[in-house]
């Protein structure tokens, strides 16, 4: 109302505060100037301010699956989709096998569907639903299928031009034609422009909100998200802005009707999402570190936060909620309010996980991924998957390459391993220097050739402090690849190729050539919050917990501190 209507009128007015949400009572207390009136009540509505629990998973999904890397980006979606029908029809020929197989300790992280049988018909409803909602990419599937036989039978060593005109229709394009250095004809992808065909479907992807009551989940490489009245499930893309502002409710009072909006609730979801919030705050943001040395806390697995100077750095960010119970844990409330780098160092589930890099997604400035082989249908670009989850400054490193930071310095390096002697170049170690100290992470590494090291440090010199990954026996090549490949590998070169990580010839290797003041044995996949991720599960019998244990040992010998990471840890340069 204008002021000068405001001093004519000269309204008493008395302002009432219901409990009820949404009301505001406003009562006149005396009569209008001229003709008498009687008091009249104005109640006008005012919106309820929450927040969101501070326990509230935000599970990203794909087609009802939970979502990683590997179902963003168009093509490696689509193969994975194929699979998921797979495991769908052999779930529903043989359900009891499939449950039997998912409580045996021995199977965990197998191609069985973690679901009773008695879900057997949510299953198949799926299964029906996405050879309709599907079909774009299931076609991509046969046309890739269709092109590598062409290939085959068409590329003899002469011009490859006149087979475009042949390339299966879905992908005409979309792919350059070419020969390897043996003369072997092949084929890259253009991702770009995948992301912007109709193959790119961003209408499957989704969030399901829940309250944590533990760490357990199903295996999300065989088991589907299935529709649950208890949990909200949200149609949103996950590059939504939406998603940030649902993440900062968790400690910044919201409107619960503007939250309602955003996620485009039915009246049916929206006791759903109020029995999510509270109306007091339950979470909190980190204060700033400042002290003179640098702080190193260690988060689980591959997860490392470095503070010093006012900048911060963290590693294969992958957390835990609050509350979650179990082993003492830091989790999203020790956080600082910005993140200045979050570096990636490959493009597994355990270290780009989706789920924590939303979480993340507002209070980062830059994102650092190793670079792809541009194309490679096994090597999709990590750069351009975070650009379509919303990341707006994505730095792609190559060997070597060198970022300058306030007060130090981030250089990518060499990584060998992990990947099944796939050529994957979407994976890199990093030295992070910082306040004068330098910190190296070598991830998954696997040290199979240390002469390259050996180069390696001749140009850095020693490092500070030392983590290093010990997963020596990993999973079988098929277990990630296996739906990105065209011609299955034999069992054989199956379980040759596995996906190995340092053991203690190749980890005393790396810290004897790199001389570190500490050594800190890490991504080992422990923690409980790691088991719907990997599916792991160690005894003390296990030969990754013996290897590490010999390097731990070897270190101590030798008076050098040395640790297996465990849940959380704090260290200070």
């Amino acid at each position: 109302m204008p002021a000068a209507s405001a001093s004519r009128l000269r309204l008493p007015v008395r302002v009432e505060f219901s409990t009820r949400p949404l009301l505001l009572g406003v009562r006149t207390t005396g009569p209008l100037p001229g003709k008498a009136r009687k008091p009249r009540r104005f109640v006008v509505s005012v919106d309820r301010q929450v927040f969101l629990k501070r326990n509230v998973v935000l599970d990203p999904l794909f087609n009802h699956w939970y979502a990683w890397t590997h179902l963003i980006s168009p093509a490696t979606a689509a193969l994975n989709v194929a699979n998921h029908v797979k495991i769908m029809k052999s779930f529903l020929a043989n359900p009891e096998v499939h449950e039997d197989a998912a409580k045996d300790p021995q199977m965990m992280g197998g191609p069985f569907l973690d679901c009773p049988v008695d879900q057997s018909d949510r299953v198949a409803a799926l299964l029906e639903r996405t050879l309709v909602t599907q079909a774009k990419p299931l076609e991509l599937v046969e046309a890739l299928k269709g092109l590598d036989a062409l290939l085959a039978k068409e590329g003899q060593g002469l011009s490859l031009e006149s087979l475009y005109a042949r390339v299966p229709a879905p992908l005409r394009g979309y792919v350059e034609l070419f020969y390897d250095q043996e003369n072997r004809p092949t084929f890259r992808l253009f991702e770009a422009l995948l992301y912007r065909s109709p193959f790119y479907n961003r209408g499957a992807q989704a969030l399901e909100l829940f309250e944590s009551g533990a760490d357990g989940r199903p295996f999300m490489l065989s088991t589907p998200r299935l529709e649950d009245p208890t949990r909200l499930h949200v149609s949103l893309t996950l590059d939504s802005p939406a998603i940030d502002a649902l993440v900062r409710a968790k400690w910044t009072a919201t409107s619960l009707g503007t939250l309602r909006d955003s996620l485009h609730l039915t009246a049916a979801q929206v006791p759903l999402l109020d029995a999510l919030v509270t109306d007091t705050c339950e979470s909190r943001v980190s204060e700033p570190y400042r002290g003179e040395q640098v702080r190193v806390r260690y988060f689980g697995h591959a997860c490392v936060l470095m503070e010093a100077g006012g900048v911060s750095v963290i590693t294969d960010p992958i957390i835990s909620y609050d509350d979650a119970g179990g082993i003492d844990r830091y989790s999203f409330s020790d956080l600082p309010e910005t993140l200045d780098y979050v570096l990636i160092t490959h493009n597994h589930q355990d270290h780009a996980q989706i789920e924590t890099l939303l979480h993340l997604r507002h209070r980062v400035k830059t994102v650092l991924v190793p670079r792809n082989d541009s194309g490679s249908l096994l090597d999709p670009s990590l750069k351009l998957t975070l650009e379509h989850l919303g990341f707006r400054n994505v730095v792609a490193v190559d060997d070597l390459q060198t970022l300058d930071i306030p007060g130090g310095s981030i250089m990518a390096l060499p990584f060998l391993g992990e990947h099944g002697d796939l050529l994957i170049r979407a994976k890199t170690g990093y030295i992070v220097s910082m306040g004068g100290r330098s910190v190296l992470f070598a991830a998954d590494s696997r040290n199979m050739e240390p002469e390259i090291y050996a180069h390696v440090h001749r140009w850095v010199g020693d490092v500070d402090m030392m983590f290093v990954g010990m997963e020596c026996e990993g999973a079988p090549g098929s277990w990630v690849y296996g739906p990105l490949m065209l011609r299955p590998l034999t069992r054989k070169m199956d379980q040759a190729r596995r996906l190995n990580g340092s053991g203690f010839e190749q980890a005393a290797s790396l810290v004897k050539q790199f001389n570190p003041r500490s050594v800190w044995v890490y991504a080992m996949a422990q923690e409980p919050w790691l088991r719907h991720v990997l599916g792991l599960a160690y005894t003390p019998e296990s030969i990754q917990i013996i290897e590490s244990d010999r390097l731990v040992k070897h270190c101590r010998e030798r008076e050098l501190p040395c640790e297996r990471l465990y849940g959380r840890s704090e260290m200070f340069l």
